[in-house]
């Protein structure tokens, strides 16, 4: 097993128990219990967990792998998720794109799509504008000659790649969207859609309420959970896509509450 798939296994085992033993961990893993020792060494200085005497335990209290390392999660269910967010997008609007890793599949899906694919649209304008607080989706977009990339500015947080700050609140509270596809970290009926950081949920927030139509784009391991900051209540959501993870029950009382549920 390499190195990245070690460490990507561990994060996973920090994530789902809270604390992982050295041990328990060389068991699972097939590994020396030396190789895991010095793994949760180099995890602990880049602060994505913290050591403790025969282990390691989350760090901090609201735990959240940095983006590299949860790409691999779920990630038929966010490839098909992007797919079908992408087709909720016309040519020629005006589309908000937080970051996280299914709205990264969102951007790739918009980048490829049949009708937006060519160097520019009628007058030479591009067929697509799409504003962003990601660094990654910008990266990714701003290869294509089709879609116009506009990056809100602000301060950049390493365990997502998205900007925040008031320096991302100002360019956004200066211009009109079409369409905003946030990334969440739950979504309930009761709570509406959380993240886990205060910084995104304002940014998010704020998308949201410059766009006509909102999309909150989550697989189902995400419906029913709980997150520290509210980005916004159900009455601000319009569609939601998901996975057919989502259980028939919480389909319904997603659609009671008026939010169109798309299920791939």
């Amino acid at each position: 097993m390499s190195r990245d798939a070690r460490w990507d296994a561990l994060l996973e085992l920090v994530g789902k128990h809270g604390r992982v033993e050295v041990e328990d961990a060389a068991t699972t893993l097939d590994v020396s219990a030396a190789t895991i020792r010095r793994d949760l060494d180099q995890l602990a200085e880049q602060q994505l967990l913290t050591r403790t005497r025969g282990g390691a335990v989350a760090h901090g209290v609201s735990y959240e792998l940095a983006l590299r390392y949860k790409t691999g999660r779920n990630a038929p269910e966010k490839q098909a998720i992007g797919r079908a967010v992408s087709e909720l997008v016309a040519v020629g609007e005006v589309v908000g794109l937080t970051g996280g890793t299914t709205i990264t599949e969102v951007a790739r899906s918009l980048a490829v799509r049949p009708d937006l694919v060519g160097d520019t649209g009628p007058g030479g304008q591009p067929t697509l504008t799409v504003v962003t607080n990601a660094l990654n989706i910008a990266n990714e977009l701003v290869i294509r000659p089709q879609i116009k990339i506009v990056v809100t500015g602000g301060v950049a947080r390493p365990q997502s790649y998205e900007l925040t700050g008031p320096l991302a609140s100002g360019v956004l509270g200066e211009i009109t969207l079409d369409v905003a596809v946030l990334g969440v970290s739950a979504i309930d009926t009761e709570r509406g859609a959380y993240v886990h950081h205060e910084g995104e949920a304002s940014i998010n927030r704020l998308l949201a309420q410059q766009a006509q139509r909102v999309v909150v784009a989550a697989d189902s391991s995400k419906i029913g959970k709980r997150a520290f900051a509210r980005v916004c209540d159900l009455s601000q959501v319009d569609f939601l896509v998901t996975d057919t993870g989502i259980t028939p029950d919480a389909k319904a009382r997603f659609t009671e509450a008026g939010v169109t549920v798309i299920a791939v």
